[in-house]
């Protein structure tokens, strides 16, 4: 009977956890480890007697305790959060490579923003007009920060 109760009891600690770090906000999994627990406890005071349910409910709830304070820690989540930082930046323009006036093709389809060549470097770029072909020559119109605009030059 020992055996049915241990079992209940961390079934329900599995789902708690469960609960908190994987789904959170569905309630389920946090509801049915809870009757779990409940049950374990309920058992072992019914089977096992006063003395016994007494003790299996005061380990219970300092586990609970014990895991909770853990896992309020900050150390606990440094160990399991990601500590990389991104330093590069996206689509940056060299100034001294590209102006106003330069022209280039288009990779695929501008439907308004694109990849296209310009002096054998790729940039992604917004078409002043709706859509833009591919393999379709245009021109650099305007250069705001990191925004190159272009042009589709008449055939």
């Amino acid at each position: 009977m020992w055996s049915v109760i241990i079992i209940l009891i961390l079934v329900g600690l599995a789902l708690l956890v469960l609960e908190i770090l994987v789904v959170p906000g569905t309630g389920v999994a946090g509801i049915v480890g809870f009757v779990a627990m409940a049950a374990g406890i309920w058992i072992a005071y019914t089977r096992q007697g006063v003395q016994a349910g007494h003790i299996t409910l005061a380990v219970t709830v300092g586990v609970n305790i014990i895991g909770l304070v853990l896992a309020l820690r900050s150390k606990t989540w440094k160990k399991a959060m990601l500590s990389t930082s991104i330093n590069s930046k996206v689509n940056t323009i060299d100034k001294a490579g590209l102006k106003v006036g330069d022209r280039g093709t288009t990779i695929g389809r501008c439907a308004p923003m694109g990849k296209a060549v310009f002096n054998d470097k790729f940039y992604e770029v917004s078409a002043m007009e709706e859509f833009v072909d591919p393999e379709t020559e245009i021109e650099i119109v305007k250069i705001a920060g990191n925004k190159i605009f272009v042009k589709q030059l008449k055939r």
